[in-house]
């Protein structure tokens, strides 16, 4: 225990007064923190300048639903479940309607209460349901609401096409009566019972790229630095005072020590200069959500953070004790690179297509080499049974013991194999004897 202290606080020394890392934590803080003081500065140069129309200092308005008459999306995964209650006229007619409409659900009527409807979508019995009052008026329940989700909208439209043709239907209509029934508005409320994936959207994305970078960079780092003590041969000096297994233990614990030091150091300051600034942003919806981040979340972040990079550590310092020759190292640590990469680019197709909880995505979240920024991602965009989180975070833990232990062996082995590179058969076999 008293070697792996002494090497943590000297690998940590190391990071800490790196001129590079300590040069890039201050940029990243600095850039993002006038960043957020960028409106405040603003303002204060528009109201000194006496040339400026008054007109010219406001805000340029968007229309947020312009965009959405033209997005097509499909109205939902075949066999899931919309539960459709109205209890007036017609309701085989508007059963028909919605069935057409919404070919990809399968539309079941029902008369049960609302308490009993939510309890159906927070369990998956029913993906979704529409509660109509009449129609002009009804209720969309969704368990996590899409980003791309256009079922109100669609339904707003159904209904609306409905009324005006039942009331058409009916003859004697007055002119004035007959442009009512044209000119008619359905008005709705959306209820979401799980996640808002519009809100949570920008901030997830912004924490799982960090999680994505820390890990990378940081990981690579501990080959980078055990690689480059093997090729000057201060590693055989090391060996003789301390064990391979404090070495390890040491290098992996203090870069991921001084990778989490440096994320609290950037978005510390972005959290502080924000809130200095927070008048200013207020009507920056997604800029303002990032910092209303849920404490919970965050400490999923950290845990995941952890586990994830002290996985990905241990493999790359046990490859980083194979390499003799430190120009080796990047097409070493190249497949463990990929399969990193291959995990994030599965998170950033399935934002992109609003489904996190798809069974790719499922699956990733129990390896323990996708599992870090999967499982995350899913606990912030949906809703994940407490059981799932539990089975990902052990196994998880498990993995960070026994890859531990595998490393540490690689590295007893491998920082002591000069020349060509050894194979994993010969690496195998050494390992059985350490």
């Amino acid at each position: 225990m008293g070697q792996f202290g002494k090497i943590f606080k000297f690998e940590l020394k190391n990071y800490l007064t790196n001129k590079i890392f300590v040069g890039v934590t201050v940029f990243f803080s600095l850039i993002i923190a006038l960043v957020m003081f960028f409106p405040r500065v603003a303002e204060i140069f528009e109201s000194n300048d006496p040339d400026i129309p008054e007109s010219s200092q406001e805000g340029i308005y968007i229309d947020e639903d312009q965009s959405s008459e033209d997005v097509y999306v499909e109205s939902g995964n075949d066999g899931s479940i919309m539960l459709l209650r109205y209890n007036g006229e017609n309701s085989d007619m508007i059963k028909e309607a919605f069935s057409n409409s919404f070919w990809g659900y399968n539309v079941e009527i029902t008369e049960d209460d609302i308490s009993v409807i939510e309890e159906k979508i927070r369990s998956g019995e029913a993906e979704c349901a529409f509660v109509l009052d009449d129609l002009n008026y009804f209720t969309y329940y969704v368990g996590n609401l899409s980003m791309y989700d256009m079922n109100s909208e669609m339904a707003s439209e159904l209904l609306r096409t409905l009324y005006q043709q039942n009331s058409l239907m009916n003859s004697g209509l007055s002119e004035e009566e007959a442009l009512d029934v044209l000119n008619a508005y359905v008005s709705y409320e959306t209820v979401t019972l799980g996640k808002d994936q519009m809100v949570n959207y920008f901030y997830t994305y912004i924490m799982i790229l960090a999680l994505y970078m820390v890990i990378l960079l940081y990981g690579q780092m501990v080959s980078t630095n055990v690689a480059t003590e093997k090729s000057s041969r201060a590693m055989e000096l090391l060996i003789t005072s301390a064990k391979p297994s404090s070495m390890m233990f040491g290098k992996v614990f203090a870069s991921c020590l001084a990778g989490f030091t440096q994320l609290v150091c950037i978005f510390g300051s972005a959290f502080v200069s924000f809130n200095i600034n927070r008048t200013y942003w207020d009507e920056f919806g997604m800029v303002s959500s990032f910092f209303d981040i849920p404490i919970e979340l965050i400490i999923y972040m950290l845990v995941f953070f952890v586990l994830g990079f002290l996985v990905y550590a241990f493999i790359f310092g046990a490859v980083g004790s194979t390499v003799s020759k430190l120009e080796d190292i990047n097409t070493a640590v190249m497949p463990i690179t990929l399969l990193f990469i291959f995990g994030f680019m599965v998170v950033v197709f399935s934002f992109a297509s609003g489904t996190v909880d798809n069974i790719l995505m499922k699956v990733c979240s129990y390896i323990p080499f996708t599992a870090p920024i999967a499982m995350f991602a899913r606990i912030a965009m949906s809703t994940v049974p407490w059981y799932e989180i539990t089975i990902c975070i052990s196994v998880l833990t498990l993995s960070v013991v026994f890859i531990g232990i595998i490393s540490a062996k690689i590295y007893r082995v491998g920082v002591l194999l000069y020349g060509t590179p050894p194979k994993i058969g010969a690496i195998l076999k050494a390992i059985k004897k350490a």
